[in-house]
């Protein structure tokens, strides 16, 4: 329903109310077809329409159309209420007995490339000879990326609305580019191009239409000739004149011009529990993820200076040479109890943890296929590896059975990521679904518990415990110690055999210095006093409780959070969420707003983190203040 109501409002000589959505098998893959009735007219070009109803699906659903039917008016099936009858119209559909004004079907185009080469030509305006040279490699390096995806190009496919491709993929295919012709594009131009065209026309402008490096269906040609008196850009070395730093200037800009204080590295004067102290002011504080309060426990403190007085203050060397202390078996062998795995392994930092352990594991001919909403150190560990990145809707296990169903036998390993609580949305997976598909298709899952680990459970032991998923069920379970447990760092659980690689092979642990003592020693603490009770857990579910029920009874949009302590209160526009942070500070709160590009513009917000330590009357209040400050805006 929501794709017809999409194909019916994109354009309007659609008629409302006149489309079906439907599946059908063509060799032997599930293929998306959607009919429209056109509203009566003279006009017979639907050229414009067909493209409009594919961009418009793809945009809103991140789901290509395989086929695009236009009807005559009043032809689709319907019950005498005028429901449309989407079995019968599909059954027209394969009979081939629909009133068809017009059609466009991929495997019709794919058959037609077949015939005419990778890329076609643009018929209303023929090619020059550079743009029929480049035009084919250009094809060539987008179907290296795009995969199953790419079906048939042209010199105007956008492979971002046609295609669906992201920033990152993208940029891959423009490195590749580049390689290939021995140049660059200039940054602020590779922000622009989307089409085939576009991609094709700034290669020969800026970096030459001669190949240096063989692609796909090219011979290796002579490197071209350096040229004389070449000016290098001033953005290649002048580090104020990366585009890349100028956007930060140009933020950093837009919100002075607001008049709005900028919300980002306040600096806080003491502990961050309920409450925090920044300019002097005690405020309410929610952006921080010290779920638990044991940031700034007393025991954990004093176990953190006992730590320091045995061990001093650094290990001062990567544990595989000398840094190897009695407390890092302490908490690997305690948190590996707790967590119900063979071994667990822990490394300085959670971001970079991901980054090298998904780098260093997965390698070229493997696939990385995750959460479209996955945390950045997922998707810089994908990239590190080499490995094809591909991502899915968010949460959506079908989807992931489907991509894997079509494109699995193509990869060696197969690596499924997955968060157990994703921190923007406050929302976690449905994970029994998600291990039915990785075991069907013979994968490996990766879980980022950073957020899950003391929050979903009875006792805190994350979203394993909270579906009851056997721990050898699941490869890699990843967990930081930065927020449940009041430290810093991160660690991976899994099988001993694992562990063991992990221990003697990966980059950042055998080439990095082992976590502080004095973290190790905060982790331990906090970490027994989770394993001997789960009352602050508890808590903590009662506090996120009446926070999500407080604002939605008060009519805030709180999007996809449920039972978890992370709650977003959607704003819908950038600076409206920024000012909606000032007017809270303004009055005694500190929430910190997340706006465009970090999330959409539409779903710019101010997003709160619960902890066990806030108290009914100070969440009461809040939403209260909120409630006023989002009305007054």
């Amino acid at each position: 329903q929501d794709i017809e109501a999409t194909v019916e409002n994109s354009s309007p000589r659609l008629r409302r109310a006149g489309a079906a959505a439907f599946s059908v098998d063509h060799d032997n893959s599930e293929r998306l077809v959607v009919v429209c009735e056109v509203e009566r007219g003279q006009n017979k070009v639907w050229s414009d329409v067909l493209q409009s109803v594919r961009s418009d699906v793809v945009a809103e659903h991140d789901v290509p159309p395989d086929a695009v039917i236009l009807v005559r008016s009043g032809s689709v099936p319907k019950t005498s209420s005028g429901k449309v009858q989407r079995k019968l119209c599909r059954q027209q559909f394969l009979d081939e007995k629909l009133l068809v004004v017009a059609r466009w079907c991929v495997w019709e185009e794919q058959a037609i490339e077949a015939e005419q080469g990778a890329v076609e030509t643009d018929h209303g305006q023929p090619l020059s000879e550079e743009q029929q040279r480049v035009s084919p490699i250009v094809g060539n390096a987008v179907k290296a990326i795009a995969k199953e995806r790419a079906g048939q190009l042209d010199f105007n496919t956008n492979i971002v609305v046609d295609l669906g491709l992201d920033s990152l993929e993208r940029l891959q295919i423009a490195y590749s580019l580049e390689e290939t012709f021995g140049g660059r594009i200039p940054d602020d131009v590779l922000q622009e191009i989307e089409t085939i065209g576009e991609i094709t026309d700034a290669i020969i402008e800026y970096v030459g239409s001669e190949p240096i490096k063989a692609d796909a269906n090219e011979v290796v040609k002579a490197k071209k000739p350096r040229p004389e008196n070449v000016e290098i850009p001033e953005s290649y070395y002048v580090l104020d004149k990366m585009p890349e730093f100028i956007r930060v200037q140009q933020l950093k800009s837009l919100m002075t011009s607001t008049g709005v204080r900028n919300p980002f590295f306040s600096v806080h004067e003491g502990r961050i529990g309920d409450t925090t102290h920044i300019e002097g002011r005690e405020l309410i504080s929610y952006a921080s993820y010290n779920y638990l309060g044991y940031s700034g426990e007393q025991s954990v403190i004093d176990q953190a200076k006992q730590a320091i007085d045995k061990f001093g203050t650094s290990v001062s060397a990567s544990r595989l040479v000398s840094g190897e202390k009695t407390i890092h078996k302490e908490l690997e062998n305690e948190m590996a109890e707790f967590l119900g795995v063979d071994d667990v392994i822990t490394f300085p930092g959670g971001h970079g943890m991901n980054e090298t352990v998904i780098g260093h594991v997965l390698g070229p001919g493997d696939l990385i296929i995750h959460d479209s909403l996955a945390h950045n150190c997922i998707i810089k560990g994908a990239e590190l590896s080499g490995a094809r990145r591909r991502p899915f809707e968010h949460n959506n296990w079908q989807q992931l059975d489907e991509v894997l169903e079509e494109i699995r036998h193509e990869y060696r390993r197969v690596l499924i990521a997955i968060e157990g609580l994703y921190s923007m949305d406050g929302d976690f997976p449905d994970l029994p679904k998600f291990v039915e598909v990785k075991n069907k298709h013979k994968s490996w899952m990766f879980i980022d518990e950073a957020h899950s680990i003391g929050t979903l459970g009875e006792t805190g032991r994350g979203i394993g415990e909270l579906y009851g998923v056997p721990r050898d069920e699941i490869e890699f379970w990843m967990g930081t110690l930065s927020k449940s447990f009041g430290s810093c760092g991160g660690f991976i659980g899994g099988q001993q055999q694992l562990i063991e690689y992990l221990r003697y092979t990966t980059p950042g642990f055998v080439f990095a210095a082992g976590i502080s003592p004095a973290n190790v020693g905060a982790s331990l603490a906090s970490l027994r006093e989770l394993s001997q009770s789960n009352e602050r857990v508890q808590r903590l579910k009662h506090n996120s409780e009446l926070f999500l029920q407080t604002a939605k009874a008060a009519g805030l949009d709180t999007g996809l959070s449920h039972d978890s302590p992370i709650v977003p209160i959607i704003i819908g526009d950038s600076l409206k969420a920024l000012r909606t942070s000032e007017g809270l500070f303004n009055r005694g709160i500190n929430a910190q707003p997340i706006l465009h590009p970090a999330v959409a513009e539409e779903e710019a917000r101010v997003r709160f983190f619960i902890t066990a330590l806030h108290t009914d009357e100070q969440i009461r209040q809040t939403v209260e203040i909120l409630s006023d400050v989002i009305k007054n805006l």
